[in-house]
């Protein structure tokens, strides 16, 4: 099986007939039809394709290209040219019809009888509300529209999250899928794991002898995972998230997968099952780190209305559209996990994720323990202002978005007359290595699928052991009520006891200053 880095930049050989479901929705204008765009723009889509919106809008072929052209020269991240626009969206075609009708099935069958302009090999996108999961599944395997696997022309499904509610929910809708469609066949898409820097995480801890033999209980105090977002419930995503939530939304998905990289073990190779056996592993081996009640692990949060953090009025979560006025839905969480192997044994781990909070970022905090001998003061300046405090420790810091990098802090000798430790930055930007913008996540994830590597996809039973990390939160949500915090703040002041024992807090600063800057400072005092 081929490494998923290198296929991004491989062109896809094999013929094939895309099919969207929900191509009217706000994913596909926003992300899919963009992606494959700039696939087909860099030659990396081959000679022979065609893309199909299925919705049950009224269009017509003229009016979806229309349409997706226009969504294309909005939110491609590269520069477009009317002529590449037009030549791609000649590929696209409509098909009206209902998702659970199997009319909609047979009529898109018979077109797809015309092999010269719908070639054989088929990719079905389910961009659909989760309760149509498995409607779709047994109608395009009825239908005729799924081959078997050991057919020569393929069919791939791929289905995006949130996959089930619950350990039990996940596991039906597993069973309920696998009658109908191979394991091989389906592709369950996280859009984090095609990000640039979390799959920098593998090559990273494993092309480096450096940092891997101290990836372990002996020289880690602790690791904090962050995923906040500065939005509320905006374009009328209140509907959806008020029935997930933020454990079900973020953390069984996004925040688990990004633990798994930090933590897996080394695979045999890079093929996709290797990989995805050792998560399989690690997820097998976390647990909340509940001491006496399940409050010494979790703590949920709700934004209230006050000031965003660009000083705007905001309503409160409960006020906001499409949300129940008496809603527990949490929209922040904290979770405080372990993990119960050999290498990450008493090795606190703590995760955040929320709405409405201080910054949008998502990085992953690696932070070691400070030297056993305190030989030398620390100074710590903000502009001209400096004070002496104890060490720091070492942290290694994988910024995921925005303004993607690597960034290693570590103390060295200030200048000056006193033997006083700073801390520095050791700094890998992507912006300041490379002059071009990173693909997008769909861009790469779209392209594996068309490769038929699914390195990058979660697997039947790695969604079921991400469920069952979290399925105590489910069952206790009652002894769990969010606390009020306001908006653009780090979300709510208990979750800091989730840090009790540890040798930090939560990094509430704005991280790594960008390589060749510096503060001014005053050293007449040191």
């Amino acid at each position: 099986m081929t490494p998923s880095g290198p296929v991004v930049e491989t062109r896809v050989n094999d013929p094939v007939t895309i099919v969207i479901f929900g191509a009217s929705g706000d994913l596909t204008h926003r992300k899919l039809i963009p992606a494959l765009y700039i696939a087909y723009a860099q030659n990396l889509l081959p000679d022979r394709f065609t893309i199909v919106g299925f919705a049950r809008r009224d269009y017509d072929d003229q009016i979806f290209r229309n349409m997706m052209a226009d969504s294309i020269r909005e939110f491609s991240r590269l520069p477009t040219e009317d002529e590449t626009v037009e030549r791609f969206v000649e590929h696209l075609h409509y098909h009206k019809g209902d998702i659970s009708s199997e009319d909609a099935y047979t009529d898109l069958k018979a077109k797809f009888q015309d092999v010269e302009t719908y070639p054989e090999n088929r990719l079905f996108y389910l961009s659909i509300i989760p309760d149509l999961f498995e409607v779709a599944a047994r109608l395009l395997k009825e239908s005729g529209l799924v081959y078997d696997p050991a057919d020569s022309a393929w069919a791939r499904v791929v289905i995006e999250k949130p996959f089930g509610r619950d350990l039990v929910s996940a596991k039906a809708l597993n069973g309920a899928l696998l009658k109908y469609l191979d394991e091989s066949q389906i592709y369950r898409i996280d859009h984090y794991l095609g990000k640039e820097t979390v799959q920098n995480v593998l090559s990273f801890r494993f092309a480096n002898a450096i940092f891997e033999p101290v990836f372990n209980r002996s020289y880690i105090d602790h690791i904090q995972i962050t995923a906040a977002e500065t939005v509320g419930m905006e374009k009328g995503r209140g509907g959806y998230y008020d029935e997930y939530g933020a454990v079900r939304d973020m953390v069984t998905n996004h925040l688990l997968q990004l633990l798994c990289l930090i933590t897996m073990e080394a695979p045999g190779d890079l093929a996709a099952e290797s990989i995805r056996n050792e998560k399989v592993k690690v997820l097998n081996a976390m647990k909340l780190d509940i001491r006496k009640d399940i409050s010494d692990a979790v703590c949920r949060g709700q934004y209230h209305s006050g000031l965003d953090s660009n000083g705007n009025k905001t309503p409160g979560y409960r006020d906001e559209d499409r949300i129940d006025p008496d809603s527990d839905t949490e929209c922040f969480v904290a979770l405080r996990m372990q993990i119960n192997n050999w290498r990450w044994a008493g090795v606190p781990i703590l995760l955040r994720t929320g709405k409405r909070m201080a910054r949008k970022t998502t990085e992953v905090a690696v932070q070691f323990k400070v030297p056993p001998l305190q030989l030398f003061e620390q100074v710590e300046c903000e502009d001209d202002v400096c004070d002496i405090t104890r060490i720091k420790p070492n942290t290694l810091i994988f910024r995921i978005q925005p303004d993607e990098g690597i960034f290693l802090k570590v103390g060295t000798k200030r200048p000056g007359m006193r033997f006083v430790v700073e801390d520095v930055d050791m700094d890998f930007s992507y912006s300041g290595k490379w002059n071009k913008s990173l693909p997008e996540a769909y861009e790469r994830l779209l392209l594996d699928t068309l490769h038929g590597d699914s390195t990058l996809f979660t697997r039947s039973d790695e969604v079921e052991a991400e469920w069952k990390v979290v399925q105590p939160i489910l069952e206790n949500l009652e002894k769990l009520k969010p606390f009020p915090y306001p908006p653009g703040e780090w979300g709510v002041h208990e979750a800091d006891w989730l840090f009790h024992g540890v040798e930090g807090r939560w990094r509430n600063e704005k991280g790594p200053r960008p390589a060749g800057s510096s503060n001014s400072f005053d050293s007449s005092g040191l």
